[in-house]
């Protein structure tokens, strides 16, 4: 998505424990003065995240003075917790399953092309 070009150039992975509830930064820009707070987490689709969850993630971006997180799931979000993202201070973003598996498509990330078809037609400028 234009950070970093699929490696961790302009960003980093948190250590898996200790992390203060960040699991990964973006920087947005070389000098790293702007950096996005990731938070990731892997659940089945029927365990929603739910508002504690996110209430979390906002007192982590707090303790880093941050003002830009994603909170990733492969599941999705709960009302409640979607209707506290809009009310809060800092800018964060909602990905659940289903955009980050269109994202992950979009974008060519952790996908691999299996097949590919051509369809043909007659081209009618080359008979005229």
């Amino acid at each position: 998505m234009g950070f970093g070009g699929g490696n961790l150039a302009n960003g980093h992975m948190t250590k898996t424990t200790g992390d203060g509830g960040i699991d990964g930064i973006i920087h947005e820009d070389a000098l790293g003065l702007d950096a996005v707070y990731i938070q990731a987490k892997r659940y089945a689709p029927d365990n929603k995240i739910s508002r504690p969850d996110i209430q979390r993630f906002v007192g982590s971006l707090t303790g880093e003075s941050a003002t830009k997180g994603v909170f990733v799931t492969t599941s999705d979000f709960s009302k409640d917790a979607q209707d506290y993202v809009s009310r809060v201070q800092q800018r964060i973003v909602l990905i659940n399953g289903q955009r980050l598996a269109d994202l992950m498509l979009q974008h060519g990330v952790g996908v691999r092309v299996r097949a590919t078809y051509s369809i043909q037609s007659i081209d009618e400028d080359y008979f005229a």
